[in-house]
């Protein structure tokens, strides 16, 4: 039997382990990203540290062999959307760990509204709800290419395919609610009223009114004198 194997770092730990500057940068490069530990952060320094080393190296080639090994980095990059088509090796020094740590799985998962937060994201990949061209994928440190973002979805079999899921995030395409019907609106009536304008002002003198009032006092008058001549006849005829 042979020995066990030891894997191999992959990362290179910072030189001076306490640096505040450098402590203070990592945590929040840390709780930014919801990266798992600070090894994490480190081995994408490394990386960082790589393309930078590999741009400087093709500074000392010649002219025919710097043309082939900086056509090859300059398009990994690009693919990485490190960065654009007409970029130099200049650009490539000028990278920074955040444009790498921009194209972490993870980072991505969640710029594309597949996540709530960074966090969230992280338990998408582990726990297998995401799928890479159909593949799924479990790694959140790895870098996405540029062409297959387009390619990053929910997989088949995840519960978050379910539009009614209550974590999927705002933004992501939901089942329309049932519309409840409107009530009838009750008929209007219209009630025309007349207008100021149309009313006629009805002017009453004086002297009709008293002709009024003489009318039914004479009216009166002639009521009261016919019960007086019938009670009068009735008491003679009981008389006799």
């Amino acid at each position: 039997m042979g020995g066990i194997r030891k894997p191999k770092k992959k990362y290179i730990p910072p030189g001076h382990p306490w640096q505040k500057t450098r402590l203070a940068e990592e945590l929040i490069y840390v709780g930014e990203y919801g990266l798992r530990n600070k090894r994490e952060l480190w081995r994408h320094r490394t990386q960082l540290t790589q393309f930078r080393g590999t741009a400087r190296d093709l500074v000392a080639l010649s002219r025919e062999e710097r043309e082939v090994r900086e056509g090859q980095l300059l398009g990994r990059l690009n693919r990485l959307a490190l960065i654009d088509e007409n970029s130099q090796l200049d650009d490539i020094l000028n990278l920074t760990i955040r444009d790498v740590l921009e194209r972490r799985l993870q980072t991505q998962v969640l710029r594309q509204g597949l996540a709530k937060t960074m966090h969230h994201a992280r338990q998408l990949i582990v726990h297998g709800h995401v799928v890479l061209d159909n593949h799924r994928v479990t790694s959140p440190s790895m870098l996405l290419y540029r062409d297959k973002e387009k390619q990053l979805r929910y997989a088949p079999n995840s519960p978050y395919q379910h539009s009614l899921h209550p974590e999927i995030p705002k933004g992501q395409a939901v089942a329309p609610k049932p519309e409840a019907p409107t009530p009838a609106e009750p008929e209007k009536i219209e009630v025309k009223l007349p207008k100021i304008r149309d009313i006629k002002e009805v002017v009453i003198e004086e002297n009709d009114l008293s002709d009024d009032l003489e009318e039914d006092n004479e009216i009166e008058s002639e009521e009261l004198s016919e019960e007086e001549d019938k009670d009068a006849t009735a008491k003679k005829a009981s008389k006799k």
